[in-house]
Protein backbone atom coordinates (compact mmCIF):
# COMPACT_ATOMS: atom_id res chain seq x y z
CA UNK A 1 0.00 0.00 0.00
CA UNK A 2 1.38 3.39 -1.03
CA UNK A 3 -0.07 6.26 0.99
CA UNK A 4 0.90 9.76 -0.03
CA UNK A 5 -2.14 12.03 0.19
CA UNK A 6 -4.12 12.61 3.37
CA UNK A 7 -7.34 14.62 3.65
CA UNK A 8 -8.16 15.96 7.12
CA UNK A 9 -11.89 16.70 7.03
CA UNK A 10 -14.16 18.12 9.74
CA UNK A 11 -17.69 16.66 9.40
CA UNK A 12 -20.49 19.14 8.56
CA UNK A 13 -22.27 19.13 11.92
CA UNK A 14 -24.26 22.23 12.99
CA UNK A 15 -26.36 22.84 16.08
CA UNK A 16 -26.67 26.64 16.14
CA UNK A 17 -24.35 26.87 19.15
CA UNK A 18 -20.68 26.87 18.19
CA UNK A 19 -21.24 28.86 14.99
CA UNK A 20 -23.26 31.64 16.64
CA UNK A 21 -20.42 34.00 17.52
CA UNK A 22 -18.16 33.24 14.58
CA UNK A 23 -16.36 30.61 12.56
CA UNK A 24 -13.85 28.52 14.46
CA UNK A 25 -11.01 26.56 12.90
CA UNK A 26 -10.00 23.08 14.03
CA UNK A 27 -6.60 23.76 15.56
CA UNK A 28 -6.05 20.05 16.22
CA UNK A 29 -5.96 19.40 12.49
CA UNK A 30 -3.48 22.27 12.02
CA UNK A 31 -1.04 20.42 14.27
CA UNK A 32 -1.74 17.01 12.74
CA UNK A 33 -1.33 18.47 9.24
CA UNK A 34 2.03 19.89 10.27
CA UNK A 35 3.23 16.53 11.58
CA UNK A 36 2.00 14.65 8.50
CA UNK A 37 3.68 17.09 6.16
CA UNK A 38 6.92 16.94 8.12
CA UNK A 39 6.80 13.16 7.65
CA UNK A 40 6.51 13.57 3.88
CA UNK A 41 2.74 13.33 3.31
CA UNK A 42 0.70 15.71 1.18
CA UNK A 43 -2.19 17.14 3.18
CA UNK A 44 -5.52 18.81 2.49
CA UNK A 45 -6.88 20.67 5.54
CA UNK A 46 -10.60 20.75 4.73
CA UNK A 47 -12.98 22.33 7.23
CA UNK A 48 -16.28 21.25 5.68
CA UNK A 49 -18.15 22.35 8.79
CA UNK A 50 -16.89 25.93 8.76
CA UNK A 51 -17.38 26.18 5.01
CA UNK A 52 -21.01 25.05 5.49
CA UNK A 53 -20.45 22.54 2.71
CA UNK A 54 -23.11 19.99 1.88
CA UNK A 55 -22.39 16.40 0.93
CA UNK A 56 -22.15 17.10 -2.85
CA UNK A 57 -19.53 19.78 -2.08
CA UNK A 58 -17.62 17.37 0.12
CA UNK A 59 -17.70 14.72 -2.58
CA UNK A 60 -16.28 17.17 -5.12
CA UNK A 61 -13.47 18.16 -2.79
CA UNK A 62 -12.56 14.51 -2.15
CA UNK A 63 -12.64 13.70 -5.86
CA UNK A 64 -10.47 16.73 -6.60
CA UNK A 65 -7.79 15.92 -4.02
CA UNK A 66 -7.90 12.12 -4.53
CA UNK A 67 -6.70 11.18 -1.03
CA UNK A 68 -5.31 7.82 -0.03
CA UNK A 69 -6.48 8.47 3.53
CA UNK A 70 -9.39 10.43 4.96
CA UNK A 71 -9.05 11.29 8.64
CA UNK A 72 -11.94 12.91 10.42
CA UNK A 73 -12.75 14.03 13.93
CA UNK A 74 -15.70 13.90 16.26
CA UNK A 75 -16.99 15.17 19.54
CA UNK A 76 -20.04 13.26 20.75
CA UNK A 77 -22.67 15.35 18.99
CA UNK A 78 -20.98 15.08 15.59
CA UNK A 79 -20.23 11.35 15.57
CA UNK A 80 -23.06 10.50 13.14
CA UNK A 81 -21.78 13.02 10.59
CA UNK A 82 -18.21 11.77 10.97
CA UNK A 83 -19.33 8.21 10.25
CA UNK A 84 -21.41 9.41 7.31
CA UNK A 85 -18.18 10.88 5.93
CA UNK A 86 -16.53 7.47 6.26
CA UNK A 87 -19.42 5.90 4.35
CA UNK A 88 -19.02 8.47 1.57
CA UNK A 89 -15.27 7.84 1.39
CA UNK A 90 -15.74 4.10 0.92
CA UNK A 91 -18.47 4.64 -1.67
CA UNK A 92 -16.14 6.86 -3.70
CA UNK A 93 -13.16 4.53 -3.34
CA UNK A 94 -13.17 1.39 -1.17
CA UNK A 95 -9.37 1.54 -1.03
CA UNK A 96 -9.37 4.85 0.89
CA UNK A 97 -8.18 4.31 4.45
CA UNK A 98 -10.60 5.93 6.91
CA UNK A 99 -9.47 7.16 10.32
CA UNK A 100 -11.44 8.73 13.17
CA UNK A 101 -10.12 10.57 16.22
CA UNK A 102 -10.97 12.96 19.06
CA UNK A 103 -12.70 12.54 22.42
CA UNK A 104 -15.76 10.46 21.53
CA UNK A 105 -13.77 7.94 19.49
CA UNK A 106 -11.10 7.71 22.18
CA UNK A 107 -13.59 6.42 24.73
CA UNK A 108 -16.33 4.83 22.60
CA UNK A 109 -14.11 2.96 20.12
CA UNK A 110 -15.63 -0.40 21.02
CA UNK A 111 -19.21 0.72 20.32
CA UNK A 112 -18.20 2.51 17.12
CA UNK A 113 -16.08 -0.26 15.61
CA UNK A 114 -18.59 -3.00 16.34
CA UNK A 115 -21.23 -1.05 14.43
CA UNK A 116 -19.15 0.64 11.72
CA UNK A 117 -16.05 -1.47 11.03
CA UNK A 118 -17.24 -1.91 7.46
CA UNK A 119 -16.46 1.75 6.70
CA UNK A 120 -14.08 2.77 9.50
CA UNK A 121 -10.58 1.31 9.36
CA UNK A 122 -8.82 2.88 12.36
CA UNK A 123 -9.49 4.95 15.45
CA UNK A 124 -6.73 7.16 16.84
CA UNK A 125 -7.03 7.44 20.61
CA UNK A 126 -5.77 10.53 22.42
CA UNK A 127 -3.31 12.84 20.59
CA UNK A 128 -2.94 12.33 16.86
CA UNK A 129 0.33 13.90 15.73
CA UNK A 130 2.58 10.93 16.47
CA UNK A 131 -0.01 8.14 16.30
CA UNK A 132 -1.42 9.00 12.87
CA UNK A 133 2.03 9.37 11.32
CA UNK A 134 3.06 6.08 12.91
CA UNK A 135 -0.04 4.35 11.52
CA UNK A 136 0.50 5.58 7.97
CA UNK A 137 4.22 4.78 8.08
CA UNK A 138 3.41 1.24 9.23
CA UNK A 139 0.86 0.76 6.44
CA UNK A 140 3.35 2.03 3.88
CA UNK A 141 5.96 -0.35 5.25
CA UNK A 142 3.62 -3.33 5.19
CA UNK A 143 3.89 -3.70 8.96
CA UNK A 144 1.24 -4.80 11.42
CA UNK A 145 -0.48 -1.71 12.88
CA UNK A 146 -0.89 -3.44 16.23
CA UNK A 147 2.64 -2.29 16.98
CA UNK A 148 1.55 1.37 16.77
CA UNK A 149 0.56 2.82 20.13
CA UNK A 150 -2.75 4.63 20.51
CA UNK A 151 -4.94 2.75 18.01
CA UNK A 152 -8.15 0.75 17.94
CA UNK A 153 -9.31 -1.21 14.89
CA UNK A 154 -11.31 -4.28 13.81
CA UNK A 155 -9.55 -7.55 13.05
CA UNK A 156 -10.90 -11.08 12.74
CA UNK A 157 -14.29 -10.32 14.23
CA UNK A 158 -13.12 -8.32 17.23
CA UNK A 159 -11.79 -4.95 18.33
CA UNK A 160 -8.01 -4.68 18.68
CA UNK A 161 -6.74 -2.02 21.10
CA UNK A 162 -3.04 -1.19 21.11
CA UNK A 163 -1.03 0.14 24.02
CA UNK A 164 -1.85 3.70 25.09
CA UNK A 165 0.46 6.24 23.48
CA UNK A 166 2.43 8.52 25.79
CA UNK A 167 1.48 12.19 25.76
CA UNK A 168 3.67 14.54 23.74
CA UNK A 169 5.86 16.42 26.20
CA UNK A 170 7.66 19.00 24.03
CA UNK A 171 4.78 20.98 22.54
CA UNK A 172 7.13 23.72 21.29
CA UNK A 173 8.65 21.23 18.83
CA UNK A 174 5.41 20.39 17.01
CA UNK A 175 5.24 21.68 13.42
CA UNK A 176 2.11 23.71 12.64
CA UNK A 177 0.56 24.03 9.16
CA UNK A 178 -0.98 27.51 9.42
CA UNK A 179 -0.40 28.04 5.69
CA UNK A 180 -2.96 25.31 4.87
CA UNK A 181 -5.77 27.12 6.68
CA UNK A 182 -8.37 28.76 4.44
CA UNK A 183 -8.25 32.00 6.39
CA UNK A 184 -11.02 34.03 4.67
CA UNK A 185 -13.73 31.91 6.31
CA UNK A 186 -12.68 32.39 9.94
CA UNK A 187 -14.14 35.44 11.65
CA UNK A 188 -15.44 36.73 14.97
CA UNK A 189 -18.82 38.41 14.65
CA UNK A 190 -18.63 40.34 17.91
CA UNK A 191 -15.73 42.42 16.52
CA UNK A 192 -17.05 43.25 13.06
CA UNK A 193 -16.00 39.90 11.61
CA UNK A 194 -12.38 40.29 12.68
CA UNK A 195 -10.16 37.47 11.45
CA UNK A 196 -10.08 34.78 14.12
CA UNK A 197 -7.56 32.09 15.00
CA UNK A 198 -7.75 29.30 17.55
CA UNK A 199 -4.49 28.86 19.43
CA UNK A 200 -3.46 26.06 21.78
CA UNK A 201 -0.95 27.18 24.40
CA UNK A 202 -1.22 24.10 26.61
CA UNK A 203 -2.82 20.67 26.69
CA UNK A 204 -4.53 19.01 29.57
CA UNK A 205 -6.66 19.59 32.63
CA UNK A 206 -5.79 18.84 36.23
CA UNK A 207 -9.36 19.10 37.49
CA UNK A 208 -11.85 16.31 38.19
CA UNK A 209 -15.17 17.76 36.93
CA UNK A 210 -17.49 14.75 36.81
CA UNK A 211 -19.52 15.87 33.77
CA UNK A 212 -16.57 16.86 31.58
CA UNK A 213 -14.64 14.92 28.94
CA UNK A 214 -11.39 16.86 29.09
CA UNK A 215 -10.03 15.65 32.41
CA UNK A 216 -10.61 12.09 31.16
CA UNK A 217 -9.08 12.71 27.74
CA UNK A 218 -5.94 14.17 29.25
CA UNK A 219 -5.88 11.84 32.28
CA UNK A 220 -5.60 14.87 34.56
CA UNK A 221 -2.23 15.78 33.08
CA UNK A 222 -1.09 19.20 31.89
CA UNK A 223 1.70 20.30 29.58
CA UNK A 224 2.41 23.73 28.17
CA UNK A 225 4.25 25.54 25.45
CA UNK A 226 6.78 28.12 26.52
CA UNK A 227 5.66 31.73 26.83
CA UNK A 228 8.13 32.86 24.14
CA UNK A 229 6.83 30.22 21.72
CA UNK A 230 3.19 31.22 22.29
CA UNK A 231 3.74 34.94 21.82
CA UNK A 232 5.91 34.43 18.74
CA UNK A 233 3.07 32.41 17.18
CA UNK A 234 0.55 35.17 17.87
CA UNK A 235 2.92 37.67 16.23
CA UNK A 236 3.27 35.37 13.20
CA UNK A 237 -0.48 34.88 12.89
CA UNK A 238 -1.02 38.62 12.80
CA UNK A 239 1.86 39.44 10.46
CA UNK A 240 1.41 36.57 8.00
CA UNK A 241 -2.34 35.92 8.05
CA UNK A 242 -3.97 39.09 9.36
CA UNK A 243 -5.29 37.54 12.55
CA UNK A 244 -6.87 40.14 14.85
CA UNK A 245 -8.45 37.92 17.50
CA UNK A 246 -7.27 34.61 18.93
CA UNK A 247 -9.24 32.25 21.11
CA UNK A 248 -7.17 30.11 23.44
CA UNK A 249 -8.46 26.55 23.16
CA UNK A 250 -6.87 25.49 26.45
CA UNK A 251 -8.97 24.33 29.36
CA UNK A 252 -6.67 26.04 31.88
CA UNK A 253 -4.12 28.30 30.11
CA UNK A 254 -3.40 30.10 33.39
CA UNK A 255 -2.58 26.97 35.42
CA UNK A 256 1.11 27.88 35.81
CA UNK A 257 1.06 31.45 37.06
CA UNK A 258 4.73 32.15 36.31
CA UNK A 259 4.36 31.03 32.69
CA UNK A 260 1.05 32.80 32.24
CA UNK A 261 2.35 36.09 33.62
CA UNK A 262 5.34 35.82 31.28
CA UNK A 263 2.90 35.51 28.35
CA UNK A 264 1.10 38.64 29.52
CA UNK A 265 4.37 40.53 30.02
CA UNK A 266 5.58 39.61 26.53
CA UNK A 267 2.26 40.60 24.95
CA UNK A 268 2.56 44.00 26.65
CA UNK A 269 6.27 44.46 25.93
CA UNK A 270 5.97 43.53 22.25
CA UNK A 271 2.61 45.28 21.82
CA UNK A 272 1.17 42.28 19.98
CA UNK A 273 -1.98 43.55 18.18
CA UNK A 274 -4.04 40.40 18.76
CA UNK A 275 -6.96 40.39 21.19
CA UNK A 276 -7.42 37.25 23.28
CA UNK A 277 -10.54 35.29 24.19
CA UNK A 278 -10.09 32.57 26.78
CA UNK A 279 -11.55 30.43 29.50
CA UNK A 280 -10.04 29.58 32.83
CA UNK A 281 -10.96 28.53 36.33
CA UNK A 282 -12.52 30.65 39.04
CA UNK A 283 -9.58 29.72 41.30
CA UNK A 284 -7.02 31.14 38.89
CA UNK A 285 -8.84 34.44 38.54
CA UNK A 286 -8.93 34.79 42.33
CA UNK A 287 -5.23 33.93 42.46
CA UNK A 288 -4.46 36.58 39.83
CA UNK A 289 -6.41 39.42 41.44
CA UNK A 290 -3.23 41.50 41.66
CA UNK A 291 -2.40 41.18 37.95
CA UNK A 292 -5.83 41.54 36.31
CA UNK A 293 -4.59 44.85 34.93
CA UNK A 294 -1.96 42.88 33.03
CA UNK A 295 -4.68 40.68 31.49
CA UNK A 296 -6.39 43.79 30.11
CA UNK A 297 -3.23 45.54 28.99
CA UNK A 298 -2.00 42.36 27.25
CA UNK A 299 -5.15 42.28 25.12
CA UNK A 300 -7.34 39.81 27.01
CA UNK A 301 -10.84 41.05 26.16
CA UNK A 302 -13.11 38.14 27.06
CA UNK A 303 -12.89 35.53 29.82
CA UNK A 304 -15.21 32.59 30.37
CA UNK A 305 -15.31 30.98 33.78
CA UNK A 306 -17.53 27.98 34.38
CA UNK A 307 -19.82 28.64 37.31
CA UNK A 308 -21.98 25.63 36.25
CA UNK A 309 -24.25 25.53 39.31
CA UNK A 310 -25.84 27.79 41.87
CA UNK A 311 -25.91 25.38 44.80
CA UNK A 312 -22.94 24.02 46.68
CA UNK A 313 -24.50 20.57 46.59
CA UNK A 314 -24.52 20.53 42.79
CA UNK A 315 -21.04 22.02 42.59
CA UNK A 316 -19.81 19.20 44.81
CA UNK A 317 -21.60 16.64 42.62
CA UNK A 318 -19.89 18.15 39.59
CA UNK A 319 -16.56 18.01 41.49
CA UNK A 320 -15.84 21.64 40.62
CA UNK A 321 -13.70 22.07 43.75
CA UNK A 322 -14.95 25.66 44.20
CA UNK A 323 -17.32 27.46 46.54
CA UNK A 324 -20.45 29.27 45.32
CA UNK A 325 -19.27 32.63 46.67
CA UNK A 326 -15.98 32.38 44.77
CA UNK A 327 -17.76 32.54 41.42
CA UNK A 328 -19.19 35.96 42.21
CA UNK A 329 -15.76 37.17 43.34
CA UNK A 330 -14.09 35.98 40.13
CA UNK A 331 -16.69 37.61 37.89
CA UNK A 332 -16.36 40.85 39.85
CA UNK A 333 -12.59 40.79 39.25
CA UNK A 334 -13.05 40.27 35.51
CA UNK A 335 -15.62 43.06 35.31
CA UNK A 336 -13.39 45.30 37.41
CA UNK A 337 -10.63 44.92 34.83
CA UNK A 338 -13.11 46.01 32.11
CA UNK A 339 -12.91 42.58 30.47
CA UNK A 340 -16.01 40.88 29.09
CA UNK A 341 -17.15 38.22 31.54
CA UNK A 342 -19.02 35.09 30.51
CA UNK A 343 -20.26 32.07 32.40
CA UNK A 344 -22.67 29.18 32.07
CA UNK A 345 -25.02 27.18 34.23
CA UNK A 346 -25.59 23.48 33.60
CA UNK A 347 -29.27 22.70 34.17
CA UNK A 348 -31.69 19.86 33.55
CA UNK A 349 -30.56 17.63 36.39
CA UNK A 350 -33.15 15.10 37.62
CA UNK A 351 -34.29 17.29 40.54
CA UNK A 352 -34.52 20.54 38.55
CA UNK A 353 -37.91 22.26 38.46
CA UNK A 354 -39.41 25.45 37.04
CA UNK A 355 -38.70 27.06 40.41
CA UNK A 356 -35.07 25.94 40.63
CA UNK A 357 -34.36 27.22 37.13
CA UNK A 358 -35.96 30.56 38.02
CA UNK A 359 -33.71 30.77 41.09
CA UNK A 360 -30.68 30.10 38.92
CA UNK A 361 -31.64 32.99 36.63
CA UNK A 362 -31.84 35.31 39.62
CA UNK A 363 -28.47 34.04 40.81
CA UNK A 364 -27.01 34.73 37.35
CA UNK A 365 -28.28 38.30 37.55
CA UNK A 366 -26.66 38.62 40.97
CA UNK A 367 -23.33 37.29 39.70
CA UNK A 368 -23.58 39.94 36.96
CA UNK A 369 -21.50 38.50 34.13
CA UNK A 370 -21.84 40.24 30.80
CA UNK A 371 -23.04 36.98 29.29
CA UNK A 372 -24.61 33.91 30.85
CA UNK A 373 -25.83 30.80 29.08
CA UNK A 374 -28.08 28.10 30.48
CA UNK A 375 -27.07 24.70 29.13
CA UNK A 376 -28.73 21.31 29.17
CA UNK A 377 -26.66 18.72 30.99
CA UNK A 378 -25.29 16.23 28.47
CA UNK A 379 -23.82 13.27 30.33
CA UNK A 380 -21.25 11.87 27.96
CA UNK A 381 -21.48 8.06 27.96
CA UNK A 382 -17.91 7.88 29.27
CA UNK A 383 -18.12 10.65 31.92
CA UNK A 384 -17.77 9.94 35.65
CA UNK A 385 -21.25 11.33 36.24
CA UNK A 386 -22.98 9.10 33.69
CA UNK A 387 -23.86 6.13 35.97
CA UNK A 388 -25.70 8.46 38.36
CA UNK A 389 -27.78 9.96 35.55
CA UNK A 390 -28.23 7.01 33.18
CA UNK A 391 -31.77 6.14 34.32
CA UNK A 392 -32.89 9.66 33.39
CA UNK A 393 -31.32 9.65 29.91
CA UNK A 394 -34.18 9.35 27.42
CA UNK A 395 -32.27 9.42 24.10
CA UNK A 396 -29.06 7.93 22.73
CA UNK A 397 -29.25 10.13 19.63
CA UNK A 398 -25.81 11.65 20.06
CA UNK A 399 -26.54 14.52 17.67
CA UNK A 400 -28.68 15.97 20.48
CA UNK A 401 -25.78 15.95 22.96
CA UNK A 402 -25.00 19.58 22.11
CA UNK A 403 -25.84 21.27 25.44
CA UNK A 404 -28.96 22.85 23.94
CA UNK A 405 -31.32 19.94 23.37
CA UNK A 406 -32.17 18.07 26.59
CA UNK A 407 -31.15 14.42 26.75
CA UNK A 408 -32.18 13.97 30.40
CA UNK A 409 -35.75 14.10 31.62
CA UNK A 410 -36.05 15.75 35.05
CA UNK A 411 -38.45 14.07 37.45
CA UNK A 412 -40.98 16.90 37.36
CA UNK A 413 -40.56 18.34 33.86
CA UNK A 414 -40.93 17.09 30.32
CA UNK A 415 -37.95 17.50 27.97
CA UNK A 416 -39.98 20.01 25.96
CA UNK A 417 -40.70 22.06 29.07
CA UNK A 418 -37.04 21.98 30.05
CA UNK A 419 -35.92 23.17 26.62
CA UNK A 420 -38.38 26.05 26.72
CA UNK A 421 -37.30 27.04 30.23
CA UNK A 422 -33.64 27.07 29.24
CA UNK A 423 -34.45 29.43 26.39
CA UNK A 424 -36.56 31.63 28.66
CA UNK A 425 -33.75 31.71 31.20
CA UNK A 426 -31.36 33.18 28.62
CA UNK A 427 -34.02 35.60 27.44
CA UNK A 428 -34.68 36.87 30.98
CA UNK A 429 -30.99 37.20 31.77
CA UNK A 430 -30.10 39.13 28.63
CA UNK A 431 -33.14 41.41 28.83
CA UNK A 432 -32.06 42.26 32.38
CA UNK A 433 -28.55 42.89 31.08
CA UNK A 434 -29.72 45.23 28.36
CA UNK A 435 -31.87 47.14 30.85
CA UNK A 436 -28.63 47.93 32.65
CA UNK A 437 -26.49 48.58 29.60
CA UNK A 438 -25.70 52.13 30.70
CA UNK A 439 -23.74 50.72 33.65
CA UNK A 440 -21.11 49.26 31.34
CA UNK A 441 -18.07 50.99 29.86
CA UNK A 442 -18.50 52.42 26.37
CA UNK A 443 -16.53 49.64 24.70
CA UNK A 444 -18.54 46.99 26.53
CA UNK A 445 -21.78 48.68 25.48
CA UNK A 446 -20.72 48.42 21.83
CA UNK A 447 -19.66 44.82 22.36
CA UNK A 448 -23.02 43.96 23.91
CA UNK A 449 -24.82 45.47 20.92
CA UNK A 450 -22.87 43.05 18.75
CA UNK A 451 -23.88 40.25 21.12
CA UNK A 452 -27.51 41.27 20.77
CA UNK A 453 -27.20 41.13 16.99
CA UNK A 454 -25.74 37.63 17.31
CA UNK A 455 -28.48 36.48 19.69
CA UNK A 456 -31.26 37.80 17.48
CA UNK A 457 -29.93 36.87 14.07
CA UNK A 458 -27.52 33.96 14.44
CA UNK A 459 -28.04 31.91 17.58
CA UNK A 460 -30.25 29.09 18.78
CA UNK A 461 -31.85 31.71 21.08
CA UNK A 462 -33.09 33.82 18.17
CA UNK A 463 -36.76 32.95 18.67
CA UNK A 464 -36.80 33.86 22.34
CA UNK A 465 -34.85 37.07 21.82
CA UNK A 466 -37.11 38.25 19.00
CA UNK A 467 -40.12 37.54 21.21
CA UNK A 468 -38.55 39.69 23.92
CA UNK A 469 -38.09 42.53 21.44
CA UNK A 470 -41.77 42.38 20.48
CA UNK A 471 -42.72 42.49 24.14
CA UNK A 472 -40.53 45.50 24.76
CA UNK A 473 -43.10 47.55 26.63
CA UNK A 474 -41.42 46.82 29.95
CA UNK A 475 -38.14 48.15 28.64
CA UNK A 476 -37.02 51.77 29.06
CA UNK A 477 -37.26 53.91 25.90
CA UNK A 478 -33.49 54.06 25.50
CA UNK A 479 -33.20 50.27 25.69
CA UNK A 480 -35.96 49.80 23.12
CA UNK A 481 -33.98 52.15 20.89
CA UNK A 482 -30.90 49.95 21.34
CA UNK A 483 -32.96 46.87 20.51
CA UNK A 484 -34.26 48.50 17.32
CA UNK A 485 -30.73 49.50 16.44
CA UNK A 486 -29.52 45.91 16.87
CA UNK A 487 -32.47 44.54 14.90
CA UNK A 488 -31.65 46.88 12.07
CA UNK A 489 -27.99 45.96 12.22
CA UNK A 490 -27.07 49.54 13.22
CA UNK A 491 -24.32 51.04 11.07
CA UNK A 492 -21.89 48.18 11.52
CA UNK A 493 -20.98 46.40 8.30
CA UNK A 494 -21.31 42.66 8.85
CA UNK A 495 -21.14 40.28 5.91
CA UNK A 496 -23.45 37.33 6.54
CA UNK A 497 -22.90 35.73 3.15
CA UNK A 498 -21.27 32.29 3.17
CA UNK A 499 -17.56 32.28 2.41
CA UNK A 500 -16.29 29.96 -0.28
CA UNK A 501 -12.64 29.02 -0.30
CA UNK A 502 -10.88 27.44 -3.27
CA UNK A 503 -9.81 23.81 -3.36
CA UNK A 504 -6.03 23.74 -2.87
Amino acid sequence: MAIKRVALITPPYHSGVVESAGTWLNVGFVYIAGSLRAAGYEVDYYDAMSLWHKWPDIQKRIESFRPDVIATTSFTASIAEALKLCHLAKELNPAIVTVLGNVHATFCYDEILKAEHGVLDFIVRDEGEVTLVGLLDSLNGGENPDKVKGLAFWRDGDVVVTEKAPYITDLDSLPVAWDLVEWPIYSYRAKNNARLAIVSTSRGCKQQCSFCSQQLFWAQSWRARSAVNVVAELELLHAEYGVEVAMLSDEIPTFDRERWEKILDLMIERQVPVKLLMETRVDDILRDADIMWKYRQAGVEHIYVGVEAGSQETLDLFKKDTQVAQSKQAIDLINGADIVSETSFVLGMPDDTFESIARTVELAKHYNPDMAFFLAIAPWPYADLYPQLEEYVFTKDYSKYNLVEPVIKPKNMTPEELERELGKAAQKFFMHKFQNLDKLSSWKQEFMLSVLDILINHSYLAGQMKAAMKDGRQMPDEVRALLRRAKGGSDRKIDHSPAVAPIP
